[in-house]
């Protein structure tokens, strides 16, 4: 509503501008040069701070270069004429160029806001990205309590658009997800000791989120937290640094070796002839060899094989007689 209030306060001062210059005919002018000038500020809306400022930065430089070049030829035999004509064009050329090349790479620009980062060399601070699935699982709020993520702790604004999405869909599992997604980050706001900031940056000519998290962790040289496989690998392949719950998790399950005995329930059939399954308390798979007659009861077993997998630790045990 403030947005519509200014164009209109804005159209009727252009009317009367033009109607104090030029009575009604300049009034009917100024009336369409300003609807033409709110036509192109709503064109602008999806023109990103980070683009604007790199275009500025390439036109100063054009214009610098076209300055020096500008320069060379007054010392030439010319006449001024032509000499003015030449530095109208070296300025319409250069800026040009200066301009494209600065929006091509904009995002490799280090010291146009906001990635400037002022510190010495000695004193490089942490940066930590959350991916949305980092969020939705939740145990981002315990590694947090235990300290062992350093820095700052950075959510970018289009992982929350995505959360938002899901917090809003009409699948009550992606709702749920979502909701819980969003209580997660408002419980980690609530504490004082995090240094949690969002990023405003976004990239519009990317579509996928994961591209978009990717891009912005390689700009501001930050770690990427996630649960997400994928992500992982691809951010890995370029060069950036991933930290997965999932792995800090299979690190810290306890270590077992052929030989070893434990007890454990027995829950479910397994896939196999005969076989039963178990969990440990951290959600380890135990797989008991002939122990399908004992489901729903705690039995003795002995370790005979660990397999490690992309989705976590399977152990492999039999009854011990």
């Amino acid at each position: 509503m403030n947005l519509l209030f200014a164009r209109i306060l804005f159209l009727i001062g252009s009317m009367i501008v033009g109607f104090q210059l030029g009575d009604v005919r300049g009034a009917l002018i100024g009336g369409v040069a300003g609807f033409i000038i709110i036509v192109l500020e709503i064109g602008l809306r999806k023109v990103s701070v980070s683009g604007l400022s790199s275009a500025v930065f390439g036109l100063i430089l054009g214009l610098i270069m076209a300055k020096i070049v500008g320069d060379a030829f007054s010392v030439t035999p010319l006449a001024p004429s032509i000499i003015s004509s030449v530095r109208v064009i070296l300025n319409l050329i250069f800026c040009y160029f200066g301009m494209i090349m600065a929006l091509r790479g904009k995002d490799e620009f280090s010291v146009i806001i906001p990635y400037v980062r002022l510190r010495r060399q000695n004193q490089a601070e942490e940066i930590t990205l959350l991916d949305t699935s980092a969020i939705i699982d939740g145990r981002i709020v315990d590694i947090t309590k235990t300290k062992f993520l350093s820095g700052k702790i950075v959510i970018p604004k289009f992982v929350l658009r995505e959360l938002q999405q899901i917090a809003d869909s009409t699948d009550s599992i992606k709702r749920q997800r979502g909701r819980r997604g969003l209580e997660i980050l408002h419980t980690m706001q609530k504490d004082s000791g995090l240094d949690i900031s969002i990023h405003e940056e976004d990239f519009p000519e990317t579509n996928e989120v994961d591209a978009k998290l990717v891009k912005l962790a390689k700009i501001i040289e930050a770690k990427i937290l996630t649960v997400d496989f994928n992500l992982n690998r691809v951010a890995s392949i370029q060069g950036v640094k991933v930290l997965n719950i999932n792995e800090l998790a299979n690190a810290l399950k306890p270590v077992v070796f052929p030989g070893e005995e434990m007890k454990i329930k027995l829950i479910k059939e397994g896939k196999e002839h005969n076989q039963a399954i178990g969990y440990l308390d951290d959600g380890t798979m135990v797989v008991v060899e002939d122990a399908r007659k004992f489901l729903g009861q705690e039995v003795k077993v002995a370790v005979t094989s660990v397999l490690q997998t992309q989705a976590g630790r399977m152990i492999f045990t039999k009854i011990e007689k």
